[in-house]
């Protein structure tokens, strides 16, 4: 068989069985190989940010890499956002970029590039394969390198004659290597931290924010009173009725240290010691509070459960009871619409094992409040920041999970970055609602625009400034473009429109589109007026808005 025969068969062979592709002429041979193995499914996306999008959201619901397949180094840039967010999620990605035929590379054709150093950027491993006699020696390690631990993007760059040559040779993974805990020395010395009754935290992420590390985490908690935190941006977390309930730190920097203070430990389970997403003038990045201890209980290539779980053992947590969330839903939303009622919408009708895909920015604040005591689901957010992430894990969550709903709530304006996953959501059949909250602006750079201090001083934005914010003219119409790429798209302009809408496409399999029009709470205003905009939103809890009153405001 030829090289990318031999390929298929042995990505299939590892759990690879499905390819986001956007391909070219270089990896013809790969498509066609296509054909010699049912067990490969491709599903092909019209940008490369979306197969690479829909490549991370498989993973993070599947647990298992998916292959992207892009086209030379030109089509592996246009997918680099997405790799970010992979890459800072630590989720298995296993890329195949096509390149030229090794005795063409010389010629610096037109598409020529050097794909490697493209790669290098997002992908722990990297390689190109040298002969069809290596490639699926090369392959199966790229796909072990992917899976880790920790999870990890993994580029393997494939020259078309050695996709075409003929001698390729099925190969097998490597045994797999299973994640270390952390040593004796390591727990002991974090159940002394919290034994001496000093203010202490665990700070979760990864796989300690599913099921089974959040009910070891809330059993310790609730021995020892030692707070809970999940990271601002978990790759995914499953909340929800039946579940400990844990709070994520706040994007705000100016939030999240109030969440810390006080506290002189701070334990880390598959987390990243907390900073600032952004430098501020005269603000500090580290937002460990002074004097705070921080321990490492489970590294991103450890076992954050098991080493959750021998922590309750050495602090006798075991048999506590976890502190498990209580069914609560809000009342259905009345009156004007605005991007608080979506959210609030959507705990309202939120049905059991939704995949909720939360890109919404700024109109999503409300979120995890309205759905905290809602039926129990999962929800992947923006591991990365780099915007366009949300359509496209919605697609990757969908194939990954078949069976279950997925919510993507996104902006305005991320969408726009991968409104082509729309179409592949058509194509594929997906169970996909997909709801825009179109507030005709990058809201959340309204806030940062001023918290930088690039406004000036009490002057505000000049008007050359706020155009560069400001998606009103020509204003984006989101049914015409949903119903073009044959999902079925609606507009809500109401309350009474949005719920209905969303109660009816996440009963009716789908794809789905709902454009809710809504304000912008932040166009144009400082921000010291941002505390009493958000301190004004029902339901929101009365600590935070304290928080938001002392620290943000001036």
């Amino acid at each position: 068989m030829n090289g990318a025969q031999a390929l298929m068969k042995t990505l299939a062979d590892a759990g690879v069985t499905v390819c986001f592709s956007n391909p070219g002429t270089s990896e013809m041979h790969f498509v066609a190989a296509l054909d010699h193995e049912p067990r490969m499914r491709a599903v092909l996306a019209l940008f490369e940010g979306v197969a690479t999008g829909a490549a991370d959201g498989y993973a993070r619901m599947a647990g298992k890499p998916a292959a992207t397949l892009l086209h030379l180094g030109c089509g592996l840039g246009n997918g680099l956002a997405n790799l970010h967010n992979a890459r800072k999620g630590r989720v298995p990605v296993l890329n195949i970029v096509g390149e030229h035929a090794t005795h063409h590379v010389k010629y610096d054709a037109q598409l020529q590039s050097d794909i490697e150093t493209v790669a290098r950027n997002v992908s722990t491993w990297v390689r190109t394969s040298a002969s069809t006699g290596e490639l699926c020696r090369d392959a199966a390690q790229a796909v072990a390198a992917a899976v880790g631990p920790p999870g990890q993007v993994a580029t393997l760059i494939l020259p078309a004659d050695v996709s075409w040559s003929e001698g390729g040779v099925p190969a097998a993974l490597p045994p797999p290597v299973p994640p270390a805990l952390a040593d004796d020395a390591v727990i002991e010395g974090i159940a002394q931290a919290i034994r001496s009754g000093e203010k202490a935290a665990l700070l979760l992420g990864g796989r300690a924010l599913l099921e089974p590390g959040l009910l070891a985490a809330s059993r310790i908690a609730a021995r020892t009173g030692v707070r809970l935190f999940a990271e601002v941006f978990p790759t995914r977390i499953e909340r929800g009725a039946g579940l400990p309930h844990v709070e994520r730190l706040a994007y705000l920097a100016e939030l999240a240290s109030v969440q810390l203070h006080g506290l002189k430990h701070l334990i880390l389970v598959d987390a990243k010691s907390p900073v600032s997403f952004f430098a501020y003038p005269g603000k500090a990045s580290d937002l460990v509070p002074e004097g705070c201890r921080v321990h490492a209980l489970a590294t991103s290539a450890q076992d954050a459960v098991g080493g959750l779980q021998r922590l309750a053992a050495g602090l006798g947590a075991d048999d506590a009871e976890p502190v498990l969330q209580a069914p609560l839903r809000p009342g259905r939303p009345r009156g004007k619409l605005t991007a608080e009622k979506v959210c609030k919408a959507v705990g309202h009708v939120l049905p059991e094992g939704v995949i909720i895909v939360d890109e919404a920015q700024t109109s999503g604040v409300m979120l995890p409040h309205f759905t905290r005591g809602a039926p129990r689901h999962d929800v992947i957010t923006l591991t990365g920041g780099a915007i366009g992430q949300g359509l496209p894990n919605a697609v990757g969550a969908a194939v990954a999970c078949p069976e279950r709903p997925v919510l993507a709530l996104v902006g305005d304006g991320s969408a726009m970055y991968t409104i082509q996953s729309l179409w592949t959501m058509a194509r594929e059949g997906l169970n996909v609602t997909t709801v825009i909250l179109n507030n005709k602006s990058y809201a959340i750079l309204n806030v940062e625009l001023q918290r930088v201090g690039a406004a000036g001083n009490g002057a505000g934005a000049g008007p050359k400034a706020r155009a560069q914010l400001d998606l009103a003219d020509p204003g984006l119409d989101f049914v015409q473009m949903g119903a073009s790429m044959g999902v079925h798209s609606v507009r809500a302009a109401t309350t009474e429109a949005m719920v209905d809408a969303l109660a009816h496409a996440l009963a009716t399999p789908g794809p789905h589109l709902i454009e809710a029009v809504v304000p912008n709470a932040f166009s144009g205003l400082k921000l010291r007026l941002l505390p009493h905009i958000l301190g004004s939103l029902s339901g929101l809890p009365q600590p935070l808005a304290r928080i938001i009153k002392r620290k943000v405001a001036p």
